[in-house]
């Protein structure tokens, strides 16, 4: 039987490492980076901001899933963006050239173009906003793909286009192939948790399987990047390039995902809801 091959996960201590761990644990051998404690894998605690004290980390790792990243409550911060997704991505990079880490698997975020749902000219704000009764909710639309290029709405989107573009870099200068994930919204509760997340909702497995492709994708595969976002009704971006390359084909929907616990749109309450969501105003 081959060796398995290994993978270090940043930010492993968060809600996607966790799922790598408890599903692709069996699969490859993992070790973790992280600035907390990470369970049940060997794992480094350390800051990717700091380029010096994560190197260790990278010895002897074949594929890096890059995760960690300054989401929750900070996304519209610079000051808190720039030195954990933008200079601890080049961190992560740098790292991993010097052990000749041979595969990044970034995590770039479906964020990058969420500026065309919030251009109130296209049909992907009501997709988003509308009731599906309002008699100006869209009955069709066009797929929007990565080659519409980037369309960020905040900080955190600007970093993630920069993660995409230094991994194209690195592909080229360096010989580290780079597969990019654009990730939908993953949830806690695994569900569509406020109305605007139907059309983006990724499901926790559709998430895992995209990442297990991506580790396990052909070497000379050398740079490509990819929608993540489960088979919504309401869904806006492209994921046929994910089938097409990787064979991904999401199984889950946020419609599947809410029918579990009851949930319509407009009245979605959960643990990742934000404090004072009302959905829609009767």
């Amino acid at each position: 039987m081959p060796d398995k091959k290994k993978v270090l996960v940043t930010g492993a201590s968060g809600l996607i490492g966790q799922l790598v761990i408890e599903h692709l644990g069996h699969k490859y051998e993992l070790s973790g980076l992280a600035r907390r404690p990470v369970v049940n894998i060997p794992s480094l605690q350390a800051d990717i901001t700091d380029g010096k004290a994560i190197r260790p980390a990278f010895e002897g790792t074949h594929t890096v899933l890059h995760l960690a990243a300054a989401t929750t409550g900070l996304t519209e911060s610079w000051d808190a963006t720039f030195p954990i997704s933008v200079q601890g991505t080049l961190n992560v990079y740098e790292a991993a050239r010097e052990a000749g880490v041979k595969r990044v698997v970034f995590m770039s975020s479906g964020n990058t173009q969420l500026g065309f749902m919030f251009d109130r000219s296209q049909p992907y704000w009501k997709l988003a906003n509308m009731r599906e009764d309002d008699p100006d909710f869209p009955t069709e639309w066009r797929m929007i793909t990565i080659e519409d290029g980037p369309y960020p709405n905040n900080p955190y989107a600007v970093a993630k286009s920069f993660g995409e573009n230094l991994g194209l870099l690195y592909s080229e200068l360096h010989g580290i192939s780079t597969l990019a994930i654009k990730l939908g919204g993953v949830l806690k509760e695994n569900r569509p948790h406020v109305r605007g997340i139907w059309p983006g909702f990724l499901d926790q497995m559709d998430a895992v399987d995209m990442i297990d492709r991506c580790i396990s994708a052909p070497e000379n595969l050398m740079y490509d990047a990819f929608n993540a976002i489960s088979n919504n009704k309401w869904r806006w971006r492209e994921i046929q390039h994910g089938a097409d390359v990787l064979g991904w084909i999401p199984k889950g929907s946020a419609e599947i995902a809410a029918a579990r616990d009851g949930i319509v749109p407009g009245h979605e309450h959960g643990p990742s809801t934000p404090s004072g969501y009302k959905g829609y105003h009767e």
